[in-house]
């Protein structure tokens, strides 16, 4: 289920590739509420991992951390793809 969002959060930084600043700012916002939607995922997990102990704790948290990358990464790629649209717009 995390790569569906991870993938229509990045279909979309892709559709809207050479618009303006407005469009820059757009691609953004879509990848940051992508985002955090997977980080608000990842609180859940780290939440219901607080009754967990040893073994599946480190593992809960290790899934966390991973979750949480992947927010940071899609966000990165929303604000790569916006600043290339935007130099983009800016050079027209």
């Amino acid at each position: 289920m995390k790569a569906p969002i991870i993938l229509i959060a990045l279909t979309g930084v892709v559709a809207l590739g050479g618009c303006g600043s407005k469009e820059g700012n757009a691609v953004r916002n879509a990848a940051d509420n992508t985002a955090d939607a997977i980080d608000n995922r990842a609180d859940a997990m780290e939440q219901a991992g607080d009754n967990l102990s040893g073994a599946a704790a480190a593992a809960n948290e290790n899934a966390v951390d991973r979750m949480e990358n992947r927010a940071d990464a899609v966000r990165n790629a929303g604000d790569e793809k916006a600043d290339a649209m935007e130099s983009n717009g800016a050079a027209r």
